[in-house]
């Protein structure tokens, strides 16, 4: 089979769908901890969420590099991101301006991500973590700019030592990396500025 019979197709009303999804992703990242919804209507390759895809769709272009684990990059997602985004998928994950990965993977951890520095905080890597489930993980709650007073959330699907990281990515700001959690057509953001603390 050709590899262009491999790609489906991006979005069917480009300006319409990629404003939707781009104030979902602010909505997600403003206000950390709550389940936004990114309506694309795509159908994504094969190993991507829909809000993964939908949101490399709306934010990446032949400007921004994207890291994937290898077993996407080489196969359908590396080639339908190549061809809607112009995107080169780069092998360093410090290279890259937004990132996927497998929130049960052992690697690549948070740090090996680039956290912008001194000058350009924003220069930092994007990264969307993608999970078994919103619920039944470990729990733990969220406060920082955007969260009245606190939040709760236990996504599943994440390995030992990510809420870890997630702290010590708080701890460096105003570096570190941005995250988005991502599950089925759904995001919950996690801005570097959010705090990490035990359950409720």
């Amino acid at each position: 089979m050709a590899a262009d019979t491999l790609i489906g197709a991006g979005f069917t009303d480009p300006v319409f769908q990629s404003q939707a999804a781009f104030r979902a992703l602010l909505g997600a990242l403003s206000e950390p901890g709550t389940r936004q919804v990114i309506s694309g209507g795509i159908a994504p390759p094969e190993g991507l969420h829909a809000a993964t895809a939908t949101a490399l769709l709306t934010l990446a272009d032949y400007e921004t590099p994207i890291w994937l684990p290898s077993a996407l990059r080489d196969g359908p997602a590396g080639a339908w991101l190549r061809f809607h985004c112009g995107a080169a998928l780069v092998e360093e994950p410090r290279r890259a301006a937004f990132a996927v990965i497998d929130g049960a993977a052992p690697a690549p951890r948070l740090t090996d991500f680039d956290p912008g520095n001194d000058q350009f905080p924003d220069r930092s890597t994007t990264i969307i973590v993608q999970c078994a489930a919103f619920h039944g993980g470990e729990a733990v709650t969220l406060s920082g700019p955007g969260i009245a007073t606190r939040r709760e959330i236990a996504p599943a699907g994440l390995r030992p030592g990510f809420w870890a990281e997630v702290a010590a990515n708080n701890a460096a700001y105003p570096l570190g990396v941005d995250l988005l959690l991502a599950h089925g057509d759904s995001v919950i953001g996690l801005p570097r500025s959010t705090q990490i603390g035990g359950a409720a």
